[in-house]
């Protein structure tokens, strides 16, 4: 089953999760050097957590693109947001890290953002038309 989506609001979620996570992900790539001693947090898991979500963007871009899509791929990346929320939870919770105060709202804070966009596409999937 697919959902019609002429500029609906998943397709603007889809399209707001894509930039902030590509500049999210291009950041901490970019600047793990610099983030990894103002955030406490280890510079290979910024690079590696930025390397992971080029192609998550990816998919997500290419999703929003189509003027249907599948209502699995719009599933599937509302489980990467979960996920990612999750993981970013646990990683503080689990003590596996040692990060700074800015270190630790930066982590809260962009799962904090995930978990929304997940919710927002979740809602906006629910209500969307279903075709096909």
């Amino acid at each position: 089953m697919s959902f019609s989506r002429p500029a609906t609001f998943l397709h603007g979620v889809l399209i707001v999760d894509a930039v902030a996570s590509g500049a999210t992900g291009l950041l901490m790539l970019a600047g793990a050097g610099l983030l990894g001693g103002l955030l406490g947090l280890p510079e290979p898991l910024l690079r590696y957590a930025g390397l992971v979500l080029l192609p998550y963007v990816t998919f997500v871009a290419f999703v929003a693109s189509r003027p249907e899509s599948a209502r699995g791929a719009v599933w599937a990346i509302i489980a990467c947001n979960a996920a990612w929320t999750a993981a970013s939870i646990l990683l503080l919770a689990g003590g596996w890290i040692a990060p700074t105060l800015l270190g630790y709202a930066f982590v809260i804070a962009q799962a904090g953002a995930v978990g929304a966009l997940g919710e927002l596409q979740y809602f906006a999937l629910r209500r969307s038309r279903v075709t096909g």
